[in-house]
């Protein structure tokens, strides 16, 4: 299979971009800022905050990509089962809102897998 040799460089952006973004939720569950409320009174979303903000942070960086990665993949499986999944909710993600956290946990699970790549604070 022939490839363009632009790989690495997508995998980086996806990589920042996600970590980015994930930093935002935590953002919100630990500052309030995004239009979010701080929830750090709420002990779950207190440690939800911790892991994407801290997790956000080293998946960016790509800084211990494959724990931050790991952790954060399985953080977003909780999410879904026990926000999204629960009694009387839908089957398919798409009816019962959990999406976003089904393609996190997927997305954060492949770069756990696939390690930190190019522009990386270490070569994990």
């Amino acid at each position: 299979m022939k490839t363009s040799g632009m790989e690495q460089y997508a995998y980086a952006a996806l990589r920042i971009v996600a970590g980015f973004l994930f930093l935002c939720h935590g953002a919100q569950k630990l500052f309030g800022a995004f239009g979010g409320h701080a929830m750090t009174h709420v002990p779950l979303m207190l440690a939800a905050g911790i892991i994407e903000f801290a997790g956000g942070i080293l998946i960016m960086l790509g800084l211990f990509t494959r724990v931050a990665g790991f952790v954060a993949s399985g953080e977003m499986a909780v999410a879904y089962f026990k926000t999204h999944f629960g009694w009387g909710m839908h089957f398919f993600p798409i009816v019962n809102g959990g999406e976003l956290a089904v393609l996190y946990s997927f997305l954060f699970f492949y770069i756990a897998c696939h390690g930190a790549g190019k522009f990386a604070a270490d070569k994990s």
